[in-house]
């Protein structure tokens, strides 16, 4: 069990590090215009918490509860509206916002955020 902890505390480790560096990447190809320290602002989706400075861990548990709400928007929305529109039910278009793009930017491999740390981890 300690060797179980000892691994997954070390992975996190690594991966709040490559998150750390690739935050300073992208920060200097986009010229802050004042020095701060490790910031994307692109990481507040949907309306969560603003915060000064986003966390590794914080991007993961925004990143989950996006996922949680895309599944939500897909089933509640997309599914029930495809459904009427087999049965010729009329029905008001309910507006919502799809947070794919903002998932994509995230998760879409190769160039999601998530896949590039995982092929920094490989090399």
């Amino acid at each position: 069990d300690q060797a179980k902890y000892a691994r997954d505390a070390l992975a996190k480790f690594v991966y709040e590090k490559l998150f750390d560096w690739l935050v300073r990447k992208v920060n200097l190809v986009v010229a802050a215009k004042q020095a701060t320290k490790y910031s994307i602002g692109i990481l507040d989706i949907f309306g969560f918490e603003i915060f000064e400075t986003n966390s590794y861990e914080q991007l993961c548990i925004n990143f989950t509860n996006e996922k949680l709400q895309q599944f939500f928007n897909f089933h509640t929305f997309k599914q029930e509206e495809k459904c009427y529109k087999e049965e010729g039910i009329k029905f008001t278009k309910v507006p919502y916002i799809d947070n794919q793009p903002v998932l994509n930017l995230i998760e879409k491999k190769p160039n999601g955020i998530l896949p590039m740390i995982d092929e920094e981890l490989i090399v």
